[in-house]
């Protein structure tokens, strides 16, 4: 065999082994364009099914799960809502905990729904959420919904422009911060005629009242009263009223541990609201 052969047959087997090594680190179904600029250690963990033990061709291993839209049935766009009847008349309830994210107490309270594996519908406040990033996004990561609670909680009346900016500035940093898209409305102090409500049920959202409040903007009360507002007044698809924003609330995390333990005595099982929107008759 002549040196150029053997060089020949040399370069042949460096590309034929080179071609090989490729193609075992690219999963199906990824071409070897895509593959290539990714990580092996990506590509070797493509997507699998653990049903059948098989790669799932569909989606590369970096694809991203879609974050959360908080939307309603067609009954309730556009509708005040203060409690659900549930078809099967389950005994739920819905926690909503407003004016937040808020520093201290908010991480507190979150810290009590996840030891007591509860999920709970926070509605925010846009000057709270553009102060407090990090823990709306947490919020959103444990599995709470999350409603729209105005920017600058204002209770006196306002204009449409001025109810739109309110709504639309709070909703657009809500998606900008943690991806949220929310169909869900409280007005600042439950106030239904300042031009607030009439805004959002034009953009067919939910307005989401209370039917049973823990009081717990008392600024007199004791924790133990909050505790006692919600176990005495609860009935099967209540919305709870809370807040873990707009000022000090550390009675409200005092009194939240009963406030669940107590509920949960009573046979209750808790819902988001969207959850509890979806059960109703």
């Amino acid at each position: 065999m002549t040196d150029n052969s053997f060089k020949r047959q040399q370069i042949i087997s460096i590309v034929a082994i080179a071609s090989t090594i490729t193609a075992c680190s690219i999963a199906p179904g990824i071409s070897p364009q895509s593959g290539l600029n990714q990580p092996l250690s990506k590509i070797h963990t493509a997507l699998q099914d653990p049903g059948k033990g098989q790669i799932n061709a569909q989606l590369p291993p970096s694809a991203k799960v879609e974050n959360p839209t908080f939307t309603v049935p067609a009954k309730f766009q556009g509708k005040t809502v203060y409690k659900v009847q549930p078809s099967n008349n389950e005994k739920v309830i819905a926690l909503s905990i407003d004016d937040g994210p808020w520093p201290k107490t908010t991480l507190e309270m979150l810290d009590i729904l996840k030891q007591n594996d509860v999920k709970a519908t926070f509605f925010w406040v846009g000057q709270a959420l553009q102060a407090n990033p990090d823990l709306a996004k947490r919020e959103v990561a444990e599995g709470h919904a999350i409603g729209n609670h105005t920017w600058h909680h204002w209770y006196r009346r306002m204009d449409e422009a001025t109810a739109k900016s309110e709504i639309d500035r709070t909703a657009d940093l809500i998606y900008k911060t943690t991806g949220v898209k929310t169909s869900l409305f409280r007005p600042p102090g439950g106030f239904l005629n300042n031009g607030l409500a009439a805004y959002a049920k034009s953009q067919k959202d939910a307005v989401i009242m209370w039917s049973l409040t823990s009081a717990d903007t008392d600024p007199h009360a004791k924790p133990q009263a909050f505790v006692n507002n919600v176990l005495k007044g609860a009935k099967l698809g209540f919305i709870v009223l809370m807040h873990d924003g707009g000022g000090d609330r550390h009675r409200t995390v005092e009194a939240l541990p009963q406030i669940i333990n107590g509920l949960k005595q009573q046979g209750y099982r808790f819902v988001t609201i969207p959850e509890l929107l979806k059960m109703a008759q």
